[in-house]
């Protein structure tokens, strides 16, 4: 290997790179990321859900998952996780696709310092056009979650929400899911941004520096938006209530004014502890993933073909 290879920024590819390099990259780290904490996001809907049932009401993780275990089996804790691996692909594929390019479009990517507003922006960006792809599959992965779900597969879910409600069950919540992640995005990217900078100046291929940085920004960025995904998780879950009133939920307005009136000002920020949990490990998991590919294969592209 030349040694101009050896001080190659990995942070900027190539101007030759294909898009490919940031679909890869960025499908490998969408998987990663909602695989491997799912559990803990299984919970955190039970936590949000306004109407549980009376063997659904939980006090903690720890208490949680030892009565889930105790009288459903742990492995129901991962159910619908097929779905969140069906769609975090490709919606991540776009998702780091779109935020490269935006970022790069804005002038994230010069060498004067640090671009936090670039990075936000092409956070924003990025999101819009990745739930629009994915929110069809939270929503079947939380019908699957809650308690007392007798949906067998993916499939089977999907085509009876699809039959009992119609395809605006699908894209009822994306508007709330919108309203969170763009925030959640921008503040994670910005955070990530900063911290990754801070910590490595240089911008030198540096897992352990993605990690610390993508855990402060998923912790950061969970807490912030713990409110909007309890509403989101309301208008996703209302197929599962028998209240008429949740199940008439159309929107933000709807989910916001219920659980204020349920449940007070507390109720926006259940299920907050298994969100931070879920989101510090698997946001520093997708980042390190997905610069890892993009070292691994912008480095292949850089090295000379063998003589």
């Amino acid at each position: 290997m030349c040694d101009h290879v050896h001080d190659h920024d990995y942070e900027t590819l190539p101007e030759n790179s294909p898009l490919v390099i940031h679909l890869v990259a960025g499908a490998m780290a969408g998987i990663v990321e909602h695989s491997v904490m799912y559990p803990f996001d299984s919970i955190k809907t039970r936590m949000q859900v306004i109407q549980p049932s009376p063997q659904a009401v939980y006090s903690g993780v720890v208490q949680a998952v030892s009565h889930i275990g105790h009288t459903e089996g742990l492995k129901t804790l991962w159910r619908g996780v097929n779905s969140v691996i069906l769609g975090a692909g490709p919606s991540h594929a776009l998702y780091f696709a779109t935020y490269e390019y935006i970022k790069d479009l804005v002038g994230g990517n010069s060498d004067q310092g640090s671009h936090p507003l670039a990075s936000g922006l092409g956070g924003a960006c990025a999101t819009v056009v990745s739930d629009a792809l994915m929110n069809p599959f939270d929503v079947i992965k939380q019908r699957m979650q809650v308690h007392g779900s007798t949906h067998r597969n993916i499939l089977e879910c999907a085509l009876q929400v699809f039959r009992r409600e119609g395809l605006a069950a699908f894209y009822v919540s994306y508007p709330t899911t919108l309203a969170m992640t763009i925030p959640f995005q921008s503040i994670q990217f910005a955070a990530y941004e900063s911290c990754r900078k801070f910590l490595n100046p240089d911008g030198h291929y540096d897992p352990k520096t993605h990690i610390i940085a993508g855990a402060a920004a998923g912790a950061l960025a969970a807490a912030a938006t713990t409110p909007l995904d309890v509403m989101r998780t309301l208008l996703q879950t209302r197929g599962h209530a028998t209240d008429p009133r949740i199940i008439g939920a159309r929107g933000i307005g709807d989910a916001f004014r219920i659980i204020y009136e349920r449940k007070g000002l507390a109720g926006f920020w259940k299920g907050i502890q298994p969100r931070i949990i879920s989101h510090v490990p698997s946001t520093a998991l997708s980042w390190v993933t997905y610069e890892y590919f993009k070292w691994v294969i912008g480095k292949n592209r850089s090295d000379p073909p063998a003589s």
